[in-house]
Order: structure tokens, then C-alpha cells, then sequence
């Protein structure tokens, strides 16, 4: 297996996708505050899921770049909760948005409690 097959950073990937899509939008007076920082950590989300699984063979390495990615994904939600109250984004988006990153956390957390299953010794 690949870390490209894991469900976590598939989905993660497309949250990273649709955050960058959906910044596109931003005002140009945000792109190197929140417009970046939404996209760095949404993309961080799967940098380190990917970082996570090349260290499974040591379960503390493993869990602490997965703890590092659901801190991002943490991150995610703050920025797109600023997007959503300076009128970036709608309502639905921004529900839709984190439902998907729930999501993720969730998935995240399985790994966490379940090193042994993604091949962590």
C-alpha cells in the first residue's frame, strides 16, 4: 500500500483541492494572510499524513505526525471560520467544508488509536 491509498489522505487531498479552488475568491488584500494560511495548512493535512506513514515503523514518530496533522486540520477549520465570518465564503460552503474536515479528523484519530493497523509495530 501507498500512502496515496490511505482513505485519510485521500480525502484530505480533496479538501486541500477544494480549499485552493475555493480561495481563489479571496480578495487580493488576503492572499498572504488568510488566503495563505487556509491553503498551507489544509496542504499540511496531507504532507503529513504521507510523513506519517514513511515512519509507521516506529509508533511514536508515526502518532506524532499524525497529532501534527490533525492540529492542521484544526487549523483548517479556524481559517475557514474566518472566511466564513469576513463574507468570503457562504454559509453552506462553510458547513459542507467542515463536514469534510470532521471527517478527516475523525480518520486521523482511527490511525492514532490503531498504529498496528497501518503497519506502525
Amino acid at each position: 500500500m501507498k500512502f496515496q491509498d490511505l482513505l485519510a489522505y485521500r480525502k484530505s487531498f480533496d479538501l486541500a483541492m477544494n480549499v485552493f479552488h475555493l480561495s481563489k475568491s479571496f480578495p487580493k488584500e488576503e492572499t498572504y494572510s488568510l488566503t495563505d494560511q487556509v491553503r498551507r495548512s489544509s496542504r499540511s493535512v496531507s504532507a503529513n499524513i504521507s510523513e506519517a506513514y514513511r515512519k509507521r515503523l516506529y509508533p511514536k514518530h508515526f502518532i506524532s505526525k499524525l497529532m501534527d496533522s490533525d492540529a492542521e486540520n484544526s487549523e483548517t477549520q479556524t481559517w475557514l471560520e474566518f472566511s466564513l465570518y469576513c463574507e468570503y465564503i457562504s454559509k453552506e460552503t462553510f458547513s459542507e467544508l467542515m463536514s469534510k474536515s470532521n471527517e478527516i479528523g475523525k480518520l486521523i484519530n482511527y490511525m492514532i488509536q490503531n498504529p498496528e493497523k497501518f503497519g506502525s509495530k
